[in-house]
């Protein structure tokens, strides 16, 4: 990533101005934040605690308590069965929320009940029974007699009205005609949703109440949370009746940091569950923050102005060197560092980059005298230098020659000469370099290529046949040039490698696979492309190329005749 000197100096200078106040803000917000976070920590697990101590003391005094003293009233043998039912209306009277009191006789589907009218109006009036829904059934009172919940609650919702109702049965030592009675009670829980809703802590955090199954409890909605993470702990312990609080921070499924405790009411199989925002919880710490960052901001812009106006006259010379530099990256070697007249090193900086481009100008000239391979073996000599040895390698050569050169070249005058051969030069340099050959030399009017690596004598092959067919499409565009080429392939080994002068080398290749190239080169007819059989070999397979084995010729050097192949291109298939 580019990283300017300007931004540098910019950088530096707000590093002076901000670094020590970020330093003490930094240690001045973690100091706070843990205070705060302790703070909130206890505050969530009091209130926690404060909510299911209220709902058990609720439970305990103003439900379950009163209801043992009915219970016990009931089971006098001093009360005859009319003054049992006039202790059960006077009991609804007197007890808050709750809104029906029965007497249910073992093997009797007809219970003695007592209900509060106005709350069985509302029932009715939302197309409910509502004797039915305050009725405590015998199959629930025989399912809280084999679970032994005599005494707790059973927790219920009506759908229609959004109410919850608890359920209690207690069983009578009294029995009538020798069947167990059992006292029964509904309370409608609305006063423990007042508690939670009315409760300070839900204005500026949330109390939720949440069952066995991760929902919650005392709304008008149901609404499931199991995917909280909070929550996910608590619901074993509810199901295992373990009572442990505990303090949990965690992320909500939406991304919001939370700090949460959660509580156990004794007499209820539900948790209280308290939360707060990180972002609420530190509120003050964000506060402290923000004024930090003002004082900050103020000493970062004095900084800058400063270092602005000074980085801008160290700067301006270095940048007019990067864009003289950029201009040599892209090709331009006649640009120059001007207008820096500095003492010091920039200076210095200056009148190097222009020795250096010049000096650049220079080897890119040279560059355009060599083959790649030589580049490449100059890029990987050692620290002596370039070493006269060669290697073995397997490879293609190509070798071109103009048909009637020398004819050409007495009849036109030199500087027409240069301009054709150059044309016919830069036609098949560029062909060659598109299948990725690399040209060796050029011989007068003769040009030697070589292939290396996979596939070579294919792209040798393909290369000579498209060069045959580029230079008919020249000489349709350029009748009076009249040169046509023919062009010898052999693949084998060669020896590749610096040979000449110690101090004038040359990078090339020798071998008897570059003599038959230039042999097959000499036979072959104008517009003629001529492959040895090692290359027809590995090129036959491709079904783009046209060969057609000729019969052997003689060539200078070789006993035998030699097995020659002329290649072309595919006609085009004409379809009906």
């Amino acid at each position: 990533m580019r990283f300017p000197l300007r931004l540098k100096f910019f950088v530096f200078a707000a590093l002076l101005a901000v670094a020590p106040l970020a330093l003490v803000g930094v240690n001045l917000e973690q100091m706070t934040r843990d205070e705060l976070k302790s703070a909130a920590n206890e505050d969530l697990t009091n209130v926690a605690a404060q909510i299911r101590t209220e709902f058990d003391s609720t439970f305990q005094g103003r439900w379950l308590s009163p209801l043992m003293v009915i219970r016990n009233g009931l089971d006098s043998p001093e009360l005859d069965v009319p003054q049992k039912v006039s202790l059960l209306t006077l009991g609804l009277s007197e007890l808050p929320s709750v809104v029906s009191l029965q007497l249910s006789i073992e093997g009797s589907d007809l219970p003695i009940i007592a209900t509060d009218e106005a709350f069985q109006t509302r029932l009715t009036q939302s197309g409910l029974d509502g004797v039915e829904v305050l009725k405590t059934g015998p199959d629930v009172i025989r399912s809280i007699e084999a679970t032994g919940q005599f005494g707790r609650p059973l927790i219920s919702r009506v759908p229609e009205t959004g109410d919850w109702l608890a359920t209690l049965a207690l069983p009578l030592e009294t029995r009538i005609a020798g069947r167990q009675v059992t006292f029964a009670a509904k309370i409608e829980l609305s006063d423990l949703s007042r508690m939670v809703e009315n409760h300070p802590f839900a204005s500026r955090g949330s109390i939720t109440v949440v069952d066995q199954a991760g929902r919650t409890v005392l709304g008008r909605q149901i609404e499931g949370l199991g995917d909280r993470q909070i929550v996910g702990l608590a619901m074993p312990l509810i199901v295992a009746g373990a009572r442990a609080d505990a303090l949990v921070p965690y992320t909500r499924p939406d991304g919001t940091a939370v700090l949460g405790a959660y509580a156990f009411p004794d007499r209820f199989p539900w948790a209280v569950i308290t939360e707060l925002s990180e972002a609420q919880a530190y509120a003050v710490v964000n506060a402290i923050t923000r004024q930090i960052v003002i004082v900050a901001m103020i000493g970062f812009a004095i900084a800058t102005a400063g270092a602005l106006l000074f980085a801008r006259r160290l700067t301006r010379p270095i940048l007019s060197i990067g864009a003289v530099a950029e201009r040599v990256g892209q090709g331009d070697f006649n640009a120059r560092v001007e207008n820096v007249r500095t003492g010091d090193e920039i200076g210095d900086l200056s009148r190097r980059i222009n020795q250096m481009i010049s000096e650049l100008a220079e080897r890119l000239e040279l560059m355009k005298f060599v083959s790649r391979g030589t580049m490449s073996a100059i890029q990987q000599a050692d620290e002596q230098g370039m070493q006269r040895v060669g290697e073995r390698r397997d490879v293609a050569v190509i070798f071109t020659d103009i048909r009637g050169y020398t004819e050409f070249s007495e009849k036109v005058p030199p500087e027409q000469v240069v301009e054709v051969l150059n044309d016919y030069f830069d036609l098949q340099s560029d062909i060659v370099e598109r299948h990725g050959g690399d040209i060796d030399k050029f011989i007068g009017d003769a040009l030697v290529a070589v292939f290396d690596g996979p596939d070579k004598e294919h792209r040798a092959v393909c290369a000579s046949v498209e060069i045959i067919d580029a230079l008919v499409s020249l000489l349709r565009d350029k009748p009076e040039y009249d040169l046509h080429l023919g062009i010898g392939v052999a693949s084998g080994e060669v020896v590749m490698g610096a040979m000449g002068a110690r101090e004038r080398m040359d990078y090339t290749v020798l071998g008897s696979t570059v003599n038959l190239s230039a042999r097959l080169c000499s036979k072959a007819e104008p517009d003629q492309v001529l492959i040895d059989a090692t290359s027809y070999r590995a090129a036959r397979s491709v079904g783009d190329l046209a060969l057609k084995e000729l019969p052997p010729i003689p060539l200078k050097g070789y006993a035998e005749p030699v097995p020659v192949f002329a290649a072309a291109r595919k006609p085009a298939t004409v379809k009906a």
